[in-house]
């Protein structure tokens, strides 16, 4: 395994998967549960849905809140960078 590789051992949804990535333990481990319980809540909402499609469902779920997390740093960084501009031209 490449350096600054990890693996975790993780239960998700009644499954054992076993994550690899450069991330600590804890970061992994929270992903996991994090994953695991937004399944179980999916679960409970969309009783007629198979596994597959509740997957997609968080998949699709997470790219959003991913994407609105971007959008939200880029205008921070946008007014932070016009402050900067305005403090310099003061």
């Amino acid at each position: 395994m490449p350096e600054g590789k990890r693996r975790y051992k993780a239960t998700i949804d009644g499954e054992s998967y076993t994550i690899v990535g450069p991330k600590s333990q804890e970061h992994m481990k929270t992903v996991a549960e994090t994953v695991d319980e937004q399944l179980s809540q999916l679960k409970e909402l969309t009783k007629g849905l198979s596994s597959e499609k509740r997957a997609i469902l968080l998949a699709i779920n997470a790219v959003s809140d991913q994407l609105s997390t971007r959008k939200e740093l880029e205008e921070i960084k946008d007014k932070m960078k016009q402050e900067s501009q305005m403090d310099t031209q003061a």
